[in-house]
């Protein structure tokens, strides 16, 4: 069994999520950053650990290259997001430009969080439907990890359209499907037996 891509899940989230702590209690451009960059690397790190599970558990073809789209969609959208936060956004705010709020990451409404809800919130969440929808198996574990991805893509759906047409509060269901979620489907991994 490879183990090598779920503990690199494991390890991405706990490092997003220690970068989300760091610049919440901190507040600093580095710290910023530094949760900024871990977001674009995030999304490589979902799209590998979704198709190592797909692989175990005997996705078909036409479903893989779906959630591949899906994934594909989010790390490009949530790349531009970010790379735009950090190379134009943020640069011209510190040299005194007053950027308009619907430009800025960590406003709501803006462009960019719009640009990284869509990615996060709805092709993460179609990405994980397609896993979770695909696997049939009479392996009992095979069925958890599809159960779990089920749940991550309706966190996922449910932040996004929350964020969207309700109150922005209510995206924080996202984080907790591709994030906590992806941990927990990491862990499952691990714990598969191995294939004979």
């Amino acid at each position: 069994m490879n183990k090598i891509i779920p503990v690199t899940g494991i390890i991405a989230v706990i490092l997003y999520f220690l970068s989300v702590g760091a610049f919440l209690i901190s507040k600093t451009e580095l710290a910023l950053t530094v949760w900024e960059l871990m977001t674009i690397v995030s999304g490589p790190v979902v799209l590998l650990v979704l198709l190592e599970i797909s692989q175990r558990i005997s996705t078909p073809e036409s479903y893989r290259r779906a959630m591949l789209a899906f994934m594909a969609c989010t790390c490009a959208l949530t790349g531009a997001a970010h790379i735009v936060n950090i190379t134009v956004t943020r640069r011209l705010i510190s040299e005194g430009v007053e950027v308009p709020l619907y430009f800025q990451i960590g406003q709501w409404p803006s462009v960019e969080m719009a640009v990284d809800y869509l990615a996060w919130g709805f092709f993460t969440g179609l990405a994980f439907i397609c896993l979770s929808v695909s696997a049939s198996s009479d392996d009992k574990a095979a069925r958890r990890l599809k159960s779990v991805s089920l749940i991550n893509g309706i966190l996922c759906f449910a932040g996004f359209a929350g964020a969207l047409f309700i109150n922005e509060n209510v995206w924080y269901l996202a984080p907790m499907g591709y994030g906590l979620g992806l941990l927990i489907l990491c862990i499952l991994r691990l714990r598969l037996p191995r294939q004979t």
